[in-house]
């Protein structure tokens, strides 16, 4: 018998709670009222279970109803986002936005792009990476990630496409302590060269051979850019860190700033959104890329 129980007997149930009377449920569900009482009568006789109390002049829950009242509730509330779902797939909506992000990237631009999406496209849920170099490619290339962001690997593989975001300002900084935090004015690049500088390392093989900002013969590589955070404060070594993520620490002396030679006083990192060719964003994926765009 438990087989037979249907939604719209879920629904009238639900209907019947909220509107206080099978009278007032059939108004609202359009139905004669008769219709109500006998699909709520035929729902206690599948269940075994006595919904209602029907000896006042309204019918009231009985202690059964109001326990099973949150189950149908959810049961009707999961085959709407069922049913809503679908329709967006059969929209040509995504089923999933899965993104892949460069860790350089602002956090606030990106949370500013995840809450337009659970706006926008409610019944999308959002899967993100946060990758550094070639952890960012990867899964855009084997496509378990739809669209990526690059800028610390800033080379793309001839199956994807790339379009321009946001470009990202970095600082050269020490810990206080550091040996480099005391000079005044350009630190040469041999004396630069005398210290352990500390590089983000690639997780895979697609940055093999290539270096990016390395300065120093003498690296300690760490694939973690909150580790790499941590050891330049320690004072273990100097480095490049993008401006936003360490502005804090330089303005309370966490960190200091340093030039050096050869460089530019002002370092950008233009960023990149990345997609398959033969598998260009769709609605969802498209949204997001252009709030990720705004300046």
């Amino acid at each position: 018998m438990l087989d037979a129980v249907t939604l719209d007997q879920f629904r009238t149930f639900i209907a019947a709670v909220d509107e206080g009377s099978f009278s007032a449920a059939g108004r609202k569900l359009r139905r004669a009222q008769s219709v109500v009482s006998q699909t709520l009568a035929n729902l206690e006789a599948q269940l075994g279970v006595k919904l209602f109390d029907r000896s006042a002049r309204y019918p009231r829950l009985t202690e059964e109803g109001r326990s099973l009242l949150a189950d149908a509730r959810s049961v009707a509330d999961n085959v709407d986002e069922f049913k809503a779902r679908a329709r967006a797939m059969r929209e040509g909506l995504e089923p999933e936005l899965s993104v892949v992000m460069d860790v350089m990237y602002p956090m606030e631009a990106l949370t500013r792009a995840a809450v337009h999406s659970q706006k926008a496209y409610p019944h999308t849920p959002l899967r993100l990476y946060v990758e550094a170099l070639g952890g960012v490619i990867k899964p855009v290339l084997d496509r378990n990630c739809s669209i990526g962001v690059i800028g610390s690997l800033p080379i793309a593989p001839d199956e994807l496409q790339s379009e321009p975001l946001l470009s990202v300002l970095f600082v050269t900084v020490a810990g206080p302590t550091h040996p480099l935090a005391k000079s005044r004015g350009v630190v040469s690049a041999s004396a630069i060269a005398k210290h352990v500088q500390l590089v983000l390392s690639d997780r895979t093989a697609l940055s093999e051979g290539r270096n990016f900002g390395v300065l120093s013969p003498r690296t300690w590589r760490l694939a973690d850019l909150g580790a790499k955070h941590a050891f330049l404060k320690a004072g273990l070594g100097w480095g490049h860190m993008p401006l936003h993520m360490v502005k804090a620490d330089l303005d309370s002396g966490a960190l200091v700033k340093i030039r050096v030679e050869g460089t530019p006083r002002d370092m950008h990192l233009p960023m990149w959104v990345i997609f398959r060719k033969d598998a260009p964003p769709g609605p969802a994926a498209r949204a997001f890329i252009g709030q990720l765009k705004r300046k």
